[in-house]
């Protein structure tokens, strides 16, 4: 099939890892990249070699060579930029968090549907071949039956006000940022126990240090419980490092995840672990693949080429029902942002 071009909008970190990917993907070019300041997007376009570097978000969203955008603004600017590209006709990935808030999402997935183009959250680790091989061992019954999900995505990075992490204006804070991810895995792994794409939770509970300056969660833990009587804990952090692993415990064995959200991310093998309880030692399952963010982008290549609504790895209801997840953890941290005033 032919390639699919892609335009990023936006000039950030985030923007060259996903840059690197599509370089490195079967089904994708990158053509054309937009900033707010033609200087920011004539430096990116020379780093990566891209043809066109537009001085505005407006001018790549009007380039006709462009057929998908990856939204790479920080989070509060999502849903407009995600929604002005849509009414552009362009395809688009935008990275995690989709939005701010559920009622955002909402919106966004409204658009998607009346402007009849794909719209993905950018959970990129759902697009690699270990993810798909711990939902089939789930579903296989080789762990018995579950009984309780462990997942952390924790880091530290130094408190700076001027940090998009830190500055509450741009959505910081580690739930948006971070633990949206260990939330993700815990309703995906809910629903394979049923047999299904994902799960969500009946209640979430939770507990945040929220840093006195900047107003932003730098750590939090919660609790989500089932309708299956499973029961989940995450946690995050973007100012404390912390074992950022993933453990799915069974009646009969647990698994454990060393790598669960940037598995092998430039291409390689990842390995994860069956812990058997009469076993001296783990059984290991070792998994070979691509450059993770290359997996993202031909996955939502793929779905594009083959007329789908949807990119399977991550719907936009499971999308919705993430953030939700993520609305209630907040609330019960007492955790507002702006737009949830809007």
């Amino acid at each position: 099939m032919a390639k699919l071009r892609w335009g990023v909008l936006g000039t950030g970190t985030i923007a060259g890892t996903f840059t690197r990917g599509v370089a490195a993907s079967q089904t994708g070019e990158l053509v054309a990249v937009g900033s707010r300041t033609q200087e920011s997007a004539d430096r990116f376009a020379k780093e990566f070699g891209i043809a066109r570097a537009h001085g505005s978000y407006e001018r790549l969203l009007a380039d006709g060579e462009v057929q998908a955008v990856y939204v790479a603004t920080p989070h509060p600017l999502h849903l407009e930029w995600t929604v002005r590209a849509m009414k552009a006709g362009k395809h688009v990935l935008c990275e995690k968090p989709l939005a701010m808030n559920r009622g955002e999402v909402a919106t966004m997935i409204e658009m998607a549907h009346a402007y009849g183009v794909l719209l993905m959250e950018a959970f990129m680790y759902r697009c690699h071949p270990q993810t798909e091989k711990v939902v089939e061992l789930v579903k296989s019954g080789v762990l018995g039956r579950i009984n309780v999900i462990e997942a952390t995505f924790s880091f530290d990075n130094p408190f700076d006000p001027n940090s998009r992490l830190w500055n509450k204006a741009l959505g910081g804070g580690g739930i948006l940022d971070v633990g949206c991810y260990p939330v993700s895995f815990a309703r995906l792994i809910a629903g394979a126990v049923e047999g299904k794409p994902f799960a969500n939770p009946v209640t979430v509970d939770g507990t945040a240090c929220i840093h006195p300056q900047s107003g932003v969660d730098v750590t939090a833990d919660a609790t989500l419980r089932f309708a299956n009587d499973l029961v989940a804990r995450v946690a995050c952090g973007i100012g404390r490092a912390q074992d950022s692993s993933a453990r799915i415990r069974g009646s009969k064995c647990w698994l454990h995840l060393p790598e669960p959200w940037l598995p092998a991310r430039e291409g390689g093998t990842v390995s994860l672990f069956i812990h058997h309880t009469s076993a001296a030692a783990p059984e290991e399952i070792r998994i070979a693949a691509p450059p993770l963010y290359a997996l993202e982008a031909d996955a939502f290549a793929t779905a594009l080429a083959a007329g789908r609504r949807e990119v399977p790895q991550m719907t936009t209801a499971d999308t919705l029902g993430n953030m939700a997840a993520l609305d209630q953890w907040r609330e019960a941290v007492g955790l507002v942002y702006d737009a949830d005033r809007m």
